[in-house]
């Protein structure tokens, strides 16, 4: 081997160890409802080297990266077998996506196993892949679903970018071996964001969606639908029921979508949605919580007032700036959530809380009066409640709180 090529083999190889091996310490000081982590859990430089990189020196006597990867993001999550595997979506230098599966122990540390998820195709084959919702369901099955995107067959000549996305669905029993099952069929022109519910409603599969008139822009569609199927070997869903509308001045205006699949909790099913709103900067992505009835999962109970989790810090910082999204959250057994979410398309963080937690902030969080004058009056009862508290506690006034 030559020199040049030791070197910089020794020098990633050094790099990469010290990347995951590192220790990724809780953020201690936070709003109570969860918990950051100091680094990403999942970035484009955790991919092994060897799915960038060729490893024989007389075809790459330079050592020069091959087949880069741009971004790991939007993962799916589930736990088996007392650990806990994200399907994350890794795009190449060449913006082709796929998926590619991570495993952990303890939730925080994930490697990548050694070669990316082989996705079969349909008889109309995928441009592009991504976004997996991981679901074990009741039938015995973890299905994958997640966004296909193809080119618009009707696009005028000379528009290379106008697109159609669907929802594609595979099953497996070990995340190893796929089953490519027909793609999803509904009358909506565009379809992502579709989520399956674990149980079955009424002895039938339900699914949330998201229908849209555009690629991008909700149009007369928008807000999270819910559905039902007989059958997942050949899913179509004929009727829509739009459950959570978008609300102008809200942080779901422009458009929402469920992003995992629910928590069943004894209080009702836990959910976790983005909210999309637009700025003068582009559009912000927020996380937000609600919770459905237990018998009637289309039914909201109770849905906070704002987000639960924005970007901060460099999160906002990346190839879609200003966004945090999730499609993959895990309730352990002993009550404790790992909520795996995105930052600007570029990279994988991880928040902990707990069911308790969570169900807490549900509740006593309130919801949105949608007028400013209705918030101050929120804002105030708050603040009435907590000089009557000071005053029966002997807590110090706020200015002796430093």
């Amino acid at each position: 081997m030559n020199e040049v090529f030791v070197q910089r083999l020794n020098m990633l190889k050094e790099e990469y160890n010290k990347l995951v091996s590192r220790k990724n310490n809780k953020m201690e000081i936070s709003n109570g409802i969860y918990n950051r982590y100091e680094y990403p859990i999942l970035t484009a430089q955790h991919v092994p080297l060897e799915w960038r990189y060729d490893l024989n020196s007389e075809t790459n006597p330079f050592f020069l990266e091959r087949m880069g990867v741009n971004a790991v993001f939007n993962a799916g999550a589930i736990e088996l077998n007392n650990k806990i595997y994200l399907v994350a979506r890794v795009e190449g230098f060449d913006r082709k996506s796929f998926f590619a599966v991570a495993e952990s122990g303890n939730g925080i540390d994930f490697r990548f196993w050694d070669y990316p998820v082989v996705m079969p195709e349909t008889n109309m084959p995928d441009t592009n892949v991504y976004d997996m919702r991981l679901v074990k369901h009741q039938d015995g099955w973890i299905y994958g679903l997640f966004c296909t995107e193809r080119k618009d067959p009707n696009a005028p000549a000379g528009d290379e970018s106008s697109a159609i996305s669907q929802c594609g669905i595979a099953r497996t029993k070990d995340l190893k071996k796929w089953e490519r099952l027909s793609d999803l069929k509904t009358e909506s022109p565009q379809q992502r964001n579709v989520v399956l519910h674990p149980e079955y409603v009424d002895g039938k599969y339900a699914l949330y969606m998201r229908p849209q008139d555009g690629f991008l822009n909700a149009g007369t569609g928008g807000g999270i639908g819910w559905g039902f199927t007989d059958s997942m070997e050949n899913s179509v869903i004929n009727e829509v029921k739009i459950i959570d509308h978008r609300v102008y001045h809200t942080v779901n205006e422009v458009k929402n979508g469920q992003g995992p699949a629910p928590i069943k909790t004894k209080d009702g099913w836990l959910h976790l949605a983005h909210g999309v709103r637009n700025t003068a900067a582009g559009l912000r992505y927020v996380l937000y919580l609600m919770l459905t009835d237990l018998n009637d999962p289309s039914e909201i109970t109770k849905k906070p007032a704002g987000y639960l989790i924005a970007p901060e810090g460099e999160e906002r910082i990346g190839d879609v700036s200003n966004v945090v999204f999730s499609n993959g959250w895990v309730a352990r057994d002993n009550g404790d959530i790992y909520i795996y979410y995105a930052s600007s398309d570029t990279r994988i963080h991880v928040a902990m809380t707990t069911i308790d937690v969570l169900l807490d902030y549900v509740w006593n969080t309130p919801e949105d009066p949608l007028y400013s004058y209705e918030c101050v009056q929120q804002r105030i009862a708050l603040i009435k409640r907590n000089v009557g508290a000071r005053q029966s506690t002997s807590i110090p006034a706020h200015e002796n709180l430093s």
